[in-house]
């Protein structure tokens, strides 16, 4: 696990970002603590900081040349089957110097250029220089588990792992606003937006091909599409489906098992992460895991279900109990190293997960991926009784004038039900597409608009919501759902996530899950083997019931909800209205409407405050994100 750096130098005769070159791979030090290295001529530079995983010798340092000296690599990720096509590689004549997957990886790009990426079963960013056609090939894996940003203007072009990295070379830096009302509203800004105009995330499973000599892309190409409507040459039978994705998921847990340095995996408790860390304790001895409860909020601690895994497969179980003072503490690392904003709150835990976890091994494994996959979400239960109980979805239309006097929290279990019930009730009334957009959405696209001072439009043909609505058509099979959520939710939200919190402490997590192999037998499967009246996951459960105790298929799914209000009404008060959300710094920052937000701020303090405080926590983030990189 690495960071990487690229630029291109357009025009030779200025310099003007080379010279922040190396304090801008600085940036990346913590995705990679254990050394740096730079190749560089007048118009490339390519920097690498290495976090040593596989061959952690000198011989697996980066940026890697082959035996010709034509060609330079820097890799970010892992490729995990790289022994598999060692042989391929030297049968063709080229012989290996180390034990690395990037020096296999160098060599297959050498012999089958960009066909090489359908060999990769892992995750990564990567670029290749040819220094002998001037060209730069950069690609990313199938389901962006590794970031890769690329910047491009008159000048220049870059790229970077991090955001971070990219404004330390000295880039310009204007908001995009279309981004800007696509946080609002999901509290992230998924692929390919950016909240910068000029700054674009490569989308999961593309490529470009950049020509140093014409300095322009000559191409750019998906080579990897979820097969969503590739069915399976026959669809097999329930019982044949659980036992070939049990195969397949052992298999993937396998291969994710390579390493030179300590590996465990994280124990929640909940099925997903159950199910690989069972797997894991199968073809280890003494496996390590770790999970975290919470000794402030017991409705949210769900410790004692992942001791039971433990003691079950004979894992060295490792259990951090946290305070809310605990999270809170942990509140300005995480904001000081979000470069993008990013409001996911549930990032504190993974942040903390992943500070302790590091304390023990390098690699974790982890369970993402199976909720957007299999159907592990509410809203994926929500949008099953729509589209097949009509009427109950009716029964519930009715009640929808009722369910929006009553106000709901997710901070107690009646409360959330009937805050489910309201967003239930409220998407009955829309077609599958905006349905879809709004559960995603903490508000919806007028009341995002209402908190700006200019605003966009929202017909616009490239909104993000009609490019990632598009396959959700409201058909029996919801595989439409799960396509979508994979796209928008799993890459850029929890993929994020858990990238930013773990690389913000250099812990390396690898998930299972999202073994394309899995992935592309999973989305072959009916809905049906999946989600039903009655089950959720039905198929994970059913073919690894037997590997797990089975009070973990008793309890429903329990998330924990961060003390956000209970900050904002004490300890953050001060940082909220003195700060960030001062009337005289909105008014001079130009971007936000200030009658609109002092009406968020009467109501964060209100006897009535409703879910305001997820609202509340986006603009914390973008505030402070804002006087970092913009004021800083």
């Amino acid at each position: 696990m690495c960071g990487i750096l690229g630029l291109i130098n357009k025009d030779e005769t200025d310099q003007s970002l080379s010279k922040n070159f190396k304090a801008a791979l600085n940036c990346l030090q913590k995705r990679g603590p254990d050394s740096e290295g730079i190749y560089y001529n007048s118009k490339v530079l390519l920097g690498h900081r290495r976090l040593s995983i596989i061959d952690t010798s000198n011989l697996g340092a980066q940026p890697m040349t082959d035996a010709s000296n034509r060609y330079v690599i820097i890799f970010n990720g892992e490729f995990f089957n790289f022994n598999h096509h060692k042989s391929f590689v030297e049968s063709k004549g080229y012989k290996l110097k180390s034990h690395s997957d990037t020096e296999v990886l160098l060599y297959l790009y050498i012999i089958e250029k960009e066909k090489c990426l359908d060999r990769i079963n892992g995750f990564f960013s990567l670029a290749i220089y040819d220094k002998e056609d001037e060209t730069l090939f950069i690609a990313r894996d199938r389901y962006g588990v590794k970031p890769l940003l690329i910047f491009s203007d008159e000048k220049s072009f870059a790229f970077s792992s991090e955001m971070k990295s990219l404004m330390s070379l000295g880039i310009k830096k204007e908001i995009n606003r279309q981004s800007l009302l696509t946080y609002l509203q999901l509290n992230y800004i998924p692929s390919p937006y950016s909240i910068l105009n000029n700054v674009r995330k490569l989308l999961p499973g593309s490529y470009i091909f950049y020509d140093c000599k014409k300095n322009e892309i000559t191409e750019e190409k998906k080579f990897y599409h979820l097969p969503v409507h590739q069915h399976l040459h026959h669809t097999p039978s329930y019982e044949e489906a659980k036992q070939k994705l049990y195969t397949l998921l052992e298999e993937s847990v396998q291969k994710r098992m390579i390493s030179d340095v300590p590996l465990g995996s994280f124990l929640s408790g909940g099925i997903d992460s159950s199910v690989i860390s069972a797997l894991a304790a199968r073809h280890t001895k003494h496996l390590k895991t770790f999970s975290i409860g919470f000794k402030d909020e017991p409705m949210f601690d769900e410790t004692k279900y992942a001791q039971l895994v433990a003691k079950k497969h004979k894992t060295e179980h490792t259990v951090f109990k946290l305070s809310n003072s605990d999270l809170y503490e942990v509140l300005h690392d995480v904001l000081n190293y979000i470069d993008e904003p990013f409001a996911d709150s549930s990032a504190l835990n993974v942040f903390i997960l992943s500070r302790q976890t590091r304390k023990h091994v390098t690699v974790a494994l982890s369970g993402d991926g199976a909720d957007e996959i299999f159907g592990g979400y509410n809203k994926h239960r929500a949008e099953w009784l729509i589209r097949n109980n009509k009427s109950f979805t009716n029964t519930l239309k009715l009640f929808s004038p009722l369910l929006s006097t009553i106000s709901g929290s997710r901070n107690s279990k009646y409360g959330n039900k009937l805050r489910q019930l309201h967003r239930f009730a409220n998407g009955a009334k829309q077609n599958a597409a905006n349905r879809y957009w709004r559960w995603c959405s903490f508000i919806d696209e007028h009341h995002a608009q209402s908190l700006l001072k200019q605003k966009h439009d929202s017909d616009d043909v490239n909104h993000p919501k009609n490019y990632f609505t598009n396959s959700v058509t409201g058909g029996s099979d919801m595989n439409d759902v799960f396509e979508a959520d994979v796209n928008l939710v799993l890459q850029g939200d929890m993929l994020v996530k858990v990238d930013l919190m773990s690389m913000a402490n250099s812990l390396e997590v690898r998930t299972p899950f999202l073994d394309f192999e899995m992935v592309n037998y999973a989305f072959g499967l009916p809905s049906a083997y999946k989600i039903d009246r009655q089950n959720q996951k039905k198929i994970i459960k059913d073919a690894f019931r037997e590997l797990l105790p089975v009070e973990i298929f008793k309890r429903g799914k329990q998330g924990f909800e961060v003390p956000l209000l209970k900050w904002f009404r004490t300890e953050l008060k001060e940082f909220i209205i003195a700060d960030l959300l001062n009337d005289k710094f909105i008014e001079e920052q130009n971007i936000f409407d200030v009658s609109s937000i002092r009406k968020l701020k009467l109501q964060l303090f209100s006897n009535n405050p409703g879910e305001i405080h997820a609202q509340i926590w986006g603009l914390i983030v973008f505030q402070h994100w804002y006087k970092k990189y913009f004021l800083g």
